[in-house]
């Protein structure tokens, strides 16, 4: 009577406590939901100067809907290590109604989600801004645009100056913006390998 005593008693305060489920719940959610909340920055911010950029030169859109789809990638992200970490967590005992789920493991997948998520929405915004600045100056380098502000002139845009007139150096702008947005979207990539790494640490109450 006394070792049941003692084992109900570290089920409910000791490492397998009733409650150790929500922390590994909490750790599901945060994946997906940070997840996909810097996913829908990333699209957001590179998808409004994309479509601004498309109604000068319709013919960029197509090369610039790289941002687009990186940040798009990131909330795949998070679905993998939900998923993972869902079907990771048991529920209680049939019958006895007892709790196999410990503290441990619950931390373990509570990092795991953080660590997917804050990744997944801090690269989402990079995207995002590089994508949107990105865009806009491809634009206006195939539109022939010069973003330079002239004194001389009498204020305005100057296109007359020397690179002004696009010549290729579109191209170079582009592969710019494409190695930028490769190392931002690098950042929520080591968030998942983490991730996946601390969703194997368990500790099962038996």
């Amino acid at each position: 009577m006394g070792d049941n005593n003692n084992y109900d008693y570290f089920n409910e305060y000791g490492l397998c406590p009733s409650w150790a489920l929500s922390l590994g719940y909490m750790g599901v959610a945060a994946g997906a939901v940070l997840s996909n909340w810097g996913s829908a920055w990333g699209t957001w911010k590179a998808g409004v100067s994309l479509l601004n950029t498309g109604i000068r030169h319709p013919g960029s859109v197509m090369k610039n809907v790289i941002p687009i789809v990186m940040a798009g990638v990131i909330g795949i992200y998070g679905l993998i290590v939900a998923v993972i970490l869902g079907g990771n967590i048991p529920s209680p005992t049939v019958g006895t109604n007892v709790n196999v789920y410990s503290i441990y493991t619950g931390m373990a997948h509570l990092s795991a989600g953080l660590c997917c998520g804050l990744s997944g929405l801090a690269a989402g915004g990079c995207i995002g801004i590089i994508g949107d600045y990105g865009v806009r100056s491809v634009g206006y380098r195939t539109s022939n645009i010069s973003v330079v502000f002239s004194t001389d002139k009498g204020g305005g845009f100057d296109g007359e100056e020397e690179g002004a007139g696009g010549g290729g150096d579109e191209n170079k702008l582009f592969v710019g913006m494409l190695i930028m947005l490769i190392f931002s979207e690098a950042l929520a990539l080591y968030g998942l390998i983490v991730a996946l790494i601390v969703s194997q640490h368990s500790y099962p109450c038996e």
